[in-house]
């Protein structure tokens, strides 16, 4: 089981930026971050594999940033421009699937692949 450890949500007005980051006990090939608001169904923010293939969801692209230190087991997101649609309940998840395209290896950004939570943090952004 991988222990992750979320950290850096808080509240900022739009336009502002935060960094989330996830300490594991140890990593896994796939690593991303999830979020769900309330009401809402749990989505896909970002993925990144451990050769540092990215995905970002199309609402996140241009203002997100997904990376990781494999040495130091820590995954990040970068947030940029926020919005208040990005308020939301932010997970970092380990253990998923990933999937070829062309020549490059994927992670999946279906949650249901993933095997480890964190516990969250909480972002909110006001207008």
């Amino acid at each position: 089981e991988v222990h992750l450890v979320e950290s850096g949500g808080g509240s900022v007005q739009s336009g502002g930026s935060l960094k989330l980051s996830c300490a594991a006990s140890e990593t896994t090939y796939c690593m991303a971050w999830f979020r769900q608001s309330p009401g809402k169904e749990r989505e896909a923010v970002a993925s990144v594999s451990r050769s540092l293939m990215t995905t970002h969801a199309e609402s996140v692209k241009g203002r997100f940033t997904i990376s990781r230190d494999n040495a130091k087991k820590i995954i990040y997101l970068k947030m940029n421009s926020l919005i208040p649609e990005d308020t939301a309940m932010y997970y970092c998840a380990a253990g998923g699937s990933a999937y070829t395209s062309g020549a490059n290896v994927y992670c999946s950004s279906d949650g249901s692949s993933y095997t480890d939570w964190g516990q969250g943090t909480q972002v909110t952004v006001s207008s």
